[in-house]
């Protein structure tokens, strides 16, 4: 680091949290904020998961990225490239991508703690 200000390296990033499904990139990762690059194969669905206390902003570079939320899962959003997706502190969700292609994204997350929680699946609907 050199005058508060360092690069990363595509061949810099480091392996994440890992959750079923999904290739996380670890960039930057401080006591406030966590950045990186994610890669999903095409017809890929991760297992379900939250982020603790942070809430994170991705924006989706190529392929789709399907978002499943909510009382038992049932909502759902589709992004692709050019998207930007905000999941809130504590919220369950999974990723999918229904695309041909590989899916990559960039993900920033704000909070503090654990990044990633893996669950069995979403709350129930009540």
């Amino acid at each position: 680091m050199t005058d508060g200000v360092r690069l990363v390296r595509a061949g810099d990033r480091v392996a994440g949290p890992a959750t079923p499904g999904m290739a996380r990139e670890e960039a930057v990762a401080t006591g406030g904020m966590w950045a990186g690059f994610i890669r999903t194969d095409a017809g890929m669905r991760s297992g379900w998961h939250h982020h603790g206390d942070y809430e994170s902003a991705i924006y989706v570079l190529t392929g789709a990225l399907l978002m499943e939320f909510g009382p038992r899962g049932a909502e759902i959003l589709e992004a692709g490239p050019g998207d930007f997706l905000h999941v809130a502190r504590g919220a369950v969700h999974r990723e999918s991508n229904p695309a041909g292609e590989e899916g990559t994204a960039i993900v920033v997350r704000s909070g503090r703690g654990e990044a990633v929680f893996n669950v069995e699946g979403p709350e129930p609907e009540g």
